[in-house]
């Protein structure tokens, strides 16, 4: 997708920048965005961008402990309140598909999270899972 619509992909890339300088100002941990970005991309099953990610987190310090126990961060003590919500809200954008995100949901991202940091997250989610789709789209290859 990104060689026949070089345009739209840059476009892509853009916005990418200007979310993650929104996410930097909101003052959302550089940590957790990278983690943000794996949780979509294991719920998407992107293993380009789950690899690409996790490399990221890894040489931003994050902890590996962190990253394994991700798809169950609700059972465990690994994340703070703010991070909390972040996952729940991105996960629940992430699976619209599933159903709206709820008022509830909602709710507790703007109890735990600034306004600014809410739209930073959904922003996060919103450019990870259209990265998402155009690296599954393109069959970006992922070797071992």
């Amino acid at each position: 997708m990104g060689k026949q619509h070089p345009h739209a992909y840059k476009a892509l890339i853009a916005l990418s920048t200007e979310v993650e300088e929104n996410a930097a100002a909101a003052g959302l941990d550089p940590l957790l965005v990278e983690l943000l970005k794996i949780r979509s991309s294991q719920i998407n099953g992107c293993a380009f961008c789950l690899r690409m990610h996790t490399r990221d987190a890894l040489k931003k310090g994050e902890d590996p402990d962190r990253i394994a126990v991700l798809p169950g961060w609700e059972e465990t003590g690994y994340f703070s309140e703010a991070d909390r919500a972040a996952l729940h809200l991105t996960e629940a954008i992430t699976r619209v598909s599933d159903g709206h995100v709820s008022d509830e949901e909602y709710n507790a991202a703007v109890a735990a999270l600034t306004a600014d940091q809410v739209s930073a997250v959904a922003w996060l989610a919103t450019v990870m899972n259209a990265f998402n789709r155009v690296a599954i789209t393109s069959r970006y290859p992922v070797a071992g």
